[in-house]
């Protein structure tokens, strides 16, 4: 028997239901538990091999896009939708938007906001992982990549180059490359020991998506620090949907919509 995602007792409580995988959205996760107000889940891709537990009970696995997610959210009761996904996990939030605006259901993106090139970054910027490729130039150089696993077969079509891959979970099938060494791991990761891992592996580009936040900035910085050129992989236009950049914002906006009218100065 499937337990059930909400808690079926929790009558008059609204349910909420966060599209999760980020680290912003265990933070809001672990407010969400500790409030007695809310009735919330979270739901992950089911991307990563052995996820972290979180907080709040979990699906894992996705819907069947936007349709399927629809349903999900009228046959639950969902009472606000919140894509608190990876900022390139562009299909997943797209397909929220659409089931939001299929059933009407409120929706808020929770979406960290996009690093800055500051004073002695070398960024090369680049619309795609495949852009990526071609900017490494024909030249044999060494390459620390650093964009997961889903998209590294890219550099199948570069084998002159020599790569440090690190991911969170195995690549498969492995790349089939004449010098590729592949590091598992996950952030976060301190500018300190990034600087050492560059130095170590004479790497003289990092492939990097501009995925924000401070987890995984180590690297930017160290990049800065010893001049390394980062070809750096920029957002898609996210969907068009309200937005917040931290999880006390959110949290506020939460509250807002459901605080009683009286709490509200109306």
């Amino acid at each position: 028997m499937v337990e059930p995602l909400f808690d079926m007792s929790a009558t008059g409580k609204p349910r909420i239901l966060i599209l999760g995988g980020t680290t912003e959205a265990r933070q809001l996760a672990e407010h969400l538990a500790s409030d007695p107000r809310y009735d919330a889940a979270v739901s992950l891709a089911g991307r990563t091999a052995e996820p972290r537990p979180q907080p709040l009970p979990t699906r894992i696995g996705g819907f069947g896009g936007a349709e399927g997610l629809a349903a999900f959210l009228l046959d639950e009761g969902i009472a606000l939708l919140v894509d608190a996904t990876h900022p390139f996990a562009a299909r997943i939030s797209q397909n929220a938007a659409a089931a939001a605006r299929i059933t009407g259901t409120p929706i808020l993106a929770l979406r960290r906001p996009a690093w800055e090139a500051g004073p002695g970054d070398r960024w090369t910027r680049v619309d795609s992982v495949s852009e990526a490729v071609s900017a490494l130039g024909e030249a044999p150089r060494r390459v620390f990549l650093a964009i997961g696993r889903q998209e590294a077969f890219h550099f199948k079509k570069a084998p002159q180059h020599s790569y440090v891959i690190r991911s969170v979970d195995p690549i498969t099938p492995p790349l089939d490359l004449p010098d590729a060494t592949a590091i598992l791991a996950s952030g976060p990761f301190a500018e300190r020991d990034e600087t050492e891992l560059l130095e170590r592996n004479r790497i003289d580009a990092i492939i990097a998506k501009n995925s924000g936040g401070a987890a995984t900035f180590g690297k930017i910085a160290a990049a800065r620090k010893l001049g390394i050129e980062v070809v750096m992989v920029e957002r898609r236009k996210p969907a068009d949907v309200p937005s917040v950049g931290d999880c006390s914002e959110a949290l506020e906006r939460i509250r807002q919509r459901f605080a009683p009218v009286k709490d509200r100065g109306v």
